[in-house]
């Protein structure tokens, strides 16, 4: 009986001991499954795609399984979808002229779009066969360079018939530097800090080749100077400076239709400061990079310039624009047809006509917007509409109808989101749309039927607030319509006479599908349903949605959460925050989208991950709800995270409430840091990508706008901007968890200074803590994503799930990467 008890002891402890070790050891095996490398062979097309055609209401889009790409083509009007062509017989036909074996699944088929009558198509495909690249700037003697040969054909979708181009010619595509006028005939770009015009006979030619000595260049402008001039890319370096100064460059430049006329802005940085990177790993030598940073509260402001140029004269002049200290300019965009998109020329039309347009100034601390327009003939300037409010103010495109007669205006000046209708003076008509609810973009606007196309969020009971729909609603605010139903996140394609749209809708725990619709919401016919065999073979299970209460017990918020595919309810989990604060977006996806490495996959290292919103994180809520962090742009966040985390940990047994990590990049890098110092005893680790936790030297135009800049006008009526914020160094002194600052050594978007004071800080208060900085990275760690994943599943493995058996090498990621060499360089000889 002894010798039995003692066998069974043994027995149960071998259990218990297996038990626990097994609860503390990270699944590695299982995240590794998800890299974007093997995501890619598991998931492919899950939206349709419409390219909408121009002769009729047709459109064809490609759409991709893992059975490989079909083209389809679609006729709303007869309800039809069919193959634009037969893959395998279309494969039989090119293996014969291009001389490479294809099969259906495997159709290289590149640049396709419609020609023609529309009934026939163009197309490229790139053969194995290499040939001698054409280089008219080749020295002589230089040895020719090879390239892989391209063949090119038409197909005509009623008869089948495939045609070869041999002395096709393809159009090349209009480089970057090149803003060509509507009608094609003058081609404006910058250079040397000015902006020069080509004739099309000389675009032409530098289509060819763009260092053809012959090419005639005239000069529009002669006084732009550095910083003072065209041509200047935003955050452009010393070092990008000095390697392209001979180059053409791109200006944004806006048409009037008729092309006689252009607009630009123009802005003076001689004043504003500057910031500096050093890129230690640059080649043969680190570089120092320099570039223009203005930063929130500093006097050196830039100064914006609206000129508008008359082609024909070839003169300009400057617009009277001023009415604020430190105003900013914005020029409005004509919406381009969606037939366009396939088309060789696109230019840029300014929102208007031949004889004015459209732009936004506001004032430093957005409290002020006009909407203003300009009259073309005459220079002056006229505001229409009057945008005021004590916490920031934004705007969206102004809508035009009836040729400038009236106006769709978009305004949060009722606490909510919506399309206001006025004259052609500014005179307000009527309100277009009312209640509680958000109304986000204009999708079209039916002039002859005056019905006003938009979506919006929020409107239907009983549905997470933040999915999008597609509604309709005519001018006088009657007929508001829901146009697709379900509650779903909805991503809507309308056609350019507003008759037909592509809807694409999913959740995160659906399977994405598409369905076409006529314009009073009728489904026509299905379209795709995403085949994700691949990814539920590969062990994917569906996120789960929560709702509960921000910190005040009143306010719903919305979230995710992310298990483990080998959940096991009996066990207990870490739960991790991934977190963005806002208030530009929340990190809570709403539709289905690839696996995140930063959510679903890191969950498979053995956490439940969690992402939920907070007051003051999205726009497309309340004013209200919005602007709930204005002024506290560090703390805001925090209390609700820290509230659904304990709801969650109250609803669910298996979440460990004493083990809490949280973790995020650039505002949610801030956040994550500023919660170990706010709530030391709850959240226990964090790891903080490229945080901005110092706002008083990140840019501008983000913290001025959602902390908020006092205005300060002295009795002599001289304007000064007072900011102070709190930071995340301030509260160093808090930190009890385990903490990991990371950062890119050359981030010149949250500079690398954010995250250097808070570790001098922490090294001041004696705190230990973990810090990694990316060698020759910028904000998003590109090239170095991959090993970002894993040195945060290490330090969620370890301080969370008490795993510490980690190698010195990433063995998940060496797995994807093909051995290359001889047998015996492989083994390391």
């Amino acid at each position: 009986m002894r010798i039995f008890l003692s066998f069974l002891f043994i027995i149960t402890f071998w259990q218990v001991s297996f038990s626990q070790n097994n609860a503390n050891k990270a699944n590695y095996q299982q995240a590794a499954r998800f890299s974007t490398k093997r995501l890619e062979k598991m998931v492919f097309s899950t939206s349709v795609d419409p390219h909408w055609l121009k002769l009729s209401d047709r459109f064809w889009y490609e759409y991709e399984t893992p059975s490989g790409k079909r083209w389809y083509i679609v006729d709303p009007s007869k309800a039809q979808k069919r193959p634009m062509f037969d893959n395998a017989k279309l494969a039989a036909e090119l293996t014969k002229i291009v001389k490479d074996p294809f099969d259906e699944q495997h159709l290289p088929i590149d640049s396709l779009r419609f020609i023609k009558d529309e009934n026939w198509i163009q197309f490229e495909v790139k053969s194995t066969e290499e040939v001698e690249k054409k280089d008219s700037t080749a020295k002589k003697g230089t040895p020719p360079v090879k390239e892989r040969k391209v063949h090119y054909f038409e197909y005509n979708l009623n008869t089948h018939q495939l045609v070869e181009l041999s002395e096709f010619k393809k159009p090349k595509r209009n480089p970057r530097w090149a803003s060509v006028s509507p009608d094609g005939q003058t081609i404006v770009f910058a250079k040397n800090y000015n902006l020069y015009w080509m004739d099309k006979a000389n675009y032409e030619k530098a289509l060819q080749n763009e260092d053809d000595s012959t090419i005639v260049e005239n000069q529009l402008t002669k006084n732009g100077i550095e910083y003072f001039g065209f041509g200047n890319i935003m955050n452009e370096t010393n070092v990008d400076v000095e390697k392209n100064k001979k180059k053409r460059h791109p200006e944004r430049i806006l048409w009037s239709p008729d092309s006689k006329h252009f607009a630009v802005l123009k802005q003076d940085e001689r004043n504003v400061k500057e910031l500096w990177v050093i890129n230690s790993v640059a080649e043969p030598r680190p570089t120092l990079e320099t570039y223009k940073y203005h930063m929130p509260g500093e006097k050196e402001a830039p100064v914006d310039y609206l000129l508008l140029f008359d082609v024909a004269t070839k003169t300009n002049k400057e617009l009277p624009v001023k009415q604020f200290k430190d105003q900013s300019l914005g020029l409005w965009p004509a919406p381009a047809k969606v037939s366009s998109r396939d088309d060789d020329l696109r230019p840029s039309i300014w929102l208007g006509n031949n004889n004015n347009f459209y732009f936004t100034r506001t004032s430093r601390d957005l409290k002020r917007i006009d909407i203003c327009q300009v009259d073309i003939n005459t220079g002056t300037v006229k505001p229409l509409i009057e945008e005021r409010m004590n916490t920031y103010v934004e705007t969206r495109r102004l809508g035009v109808a009836n040729g400038g007669n009236d106006l769709i205006h978009w305004s949060e000046r009722d606490g909510w989101a919506h399309f206001y209708l006025y004259d052609g003076n500014g005179k307000l008509k009527n309100q277009i749309t009312s209640g509680s609810f958000h109304c986000e973009n204009i999708v079209g606007i039916d002039d002859a039927r005056r019905v006003l196309y938009f979506t919006a969020n929020g409107r239907e009971a009983n549905e997470d607030p933040y999915y999008l729909h597609l509604y309709r609603v005519n001018f006088d605010g009657s007929g508001l319509r829901l146009l697709n139903a379900g509650e779903f996140e909805h991503s809507s394609s309308m056609n350019d006479n507003n008759r037909f749209f592509v809807d694409n809708y999913s959740r995160v725990n659906t399977v994405p599908r598409s369905a076409l619709y006529n314009a009073e919401g009728r489904k026509v016919m299905d379209l795709e349903t995403a085949d994700l065999s691949s990814l539920f073979a590969a062990g994917y299970k569906f996120p789960e949605i929560f709702k509960v209460k921000a910190d005040d017990g009143v306010t719903d918020l919305y979230g995710v959460m992310y298990k483990p595919f080998d959940f096991d309810s009996t066990r207990t989990y870490p739960v991790v925050a991934y977190v963005y604060p806002g208030p530009q977006t929340e990190a809570v996806t709403k539709s289905f989208s690839r696996p995140s490495a930063r959510i679903d996959r890191l969950a498979q290292v053995g956490l439940v991950v969690v992402t939920v919103g907070n007051r003051g994180g999205h726009p497309s809520r309340s004013k209200w709800y919005h602007n709930y962090g204005y002024g506290n742009l560090r703390d805001y966040g925090l209390a609700d995270k820290k509230a659904a985390i304990e709801q969650l940990a109250d609803r669910y047994k298996y979440i460990d409430a004493d083990r809490v990590g949280i973790h995020g990049h650039s505002g949610g890098g801030f956040m994550s840091t500023a919660a170990m110092l706010v709530y030391p005893d709850f959240f226990k680790v964090a790891v903080s990508g490229a945080g901005n936790h110092d706002n008083s030297i990140y840019n501008r135009w983000w913290s001025e706008k959602h902390h908020g800049v006092k205005e300060v006008v002295s009795d002599k009526g001289d304007t000064t901007f007072l900011y102070n914020i709190d930071k995340n160094q301030d509260l160093v002194k808090n930190l009890k968890g385990r903490l990991m600052l990371v950062h890119g050594d050359i981030d010149n978007n949250v500079h690398p200074a954010n995250t250097i004071r808070v570790a001098n800080a922490l090294i001041k208060a004696n705190k230990r803590f973990d810090m990694m900085l990316m060698p020759g990275q910028r904000h998003g760690f590109a090239t170095m994503d991959e090993y970002f994943f894993w040195l945060l599943a290490d330090y969620y493995s370890k301080w969370l799930i008490g795993d510490f058996s980690q190698p010195v090498d990433m063995e998940q990621i060496n797995r994807d990467i093909p051995a290359t060499g001889t047998p015996a360089t492989r083994r390391g000889r």
